[in-house]
């Protein structure tokens, strides 16, 4: 239950971010669900199609397809109570969603006995995908792969699944929570990986 309870966070978190930024792009209402639907479930469809597992396989979601429009839907209709809180809380839910979604996704792949490369994947792209597909779709660069220290908490999400060869559920919810802690402390302070800029050797 609890687990399912972060799920739903994620969904949430994602959802709305989606939406945010379609609205920030002014997309109208048809652009606004699609974008919110694809960064909360994108992920979950590259991941199955990589590992193997039809992509069907979402639609056993219906659940969090419904949190997902109903939240999309408070945004469009309420945006003034809910963009100027979301810098607030929003990073931290989306910590949250990254987290528990990054933790989903190498569980998926251990219960399909896959590789560890696989683990690794299903780990990054169920975590981070659908916010990179948000992005591209907005027209923008993807800030898990320039701005912020974002997809190597999934790498080690996954590391730490597929190395450890019995995880227990307190295991699971210790890694969420560091995870979750790292994400949060990487924004807050603005970590960053290192960066080479090749224009400057020309």
């Amino acid at each position: 239950m609890t687990w399912e309870i972060l799920t739903i966070i994620g969904t949430i978190a994602f959802a709305i971010s989606g939406a945010i930024i379609a609205m920030e792009e002014e997309y109208d209402i048809l652009g606004v669900y699609i974008l919110g639907v694809v960064t909360a479930f994108g992920g979950g469809a590259l991941r199955n199609l990589l590992i193997g597992v039809p992509v069907s396989a979402l639609w056993d979601q219906g659940t969090n397809f419904i949190i997902a429009i109903v939240s999309i839907t408070i945004v469009f209709l309420f945006p003034q109570n809910l963009i100027k809180h979301w810098k607030t809380w929003g990073n931290f839910t989306d910590a949250i969603g990254l987290s528990a979604f990054a933790i989903q996704g190498a569980l998926y792949a251990i219960d399909l006995n896959r590789p560890l490369s696989a683990i690794l994947v299903a780990a990054v792209l169920t975590g981070c995908g659908g916010g990179m597909i948000r992005d591209l779709l907005a027209n923008r660069k993807p800030l898990v792969l320039k701005d912020e220290i974002y997809a190597l908490w999934a790498i080690i999400c996954g590391l730490f699944i597929g190395l450890n060869s019995s995880t227990e559920p307190w295991q699971l919810y210790s890694l969420f929570l560091a995870i979750t802690a790292l994400r949060v402390l990487s924004y807050s302070h603005n970590w960053k990986l290192p960066t080479r800029n090749i224009k400057q050797f020309s």
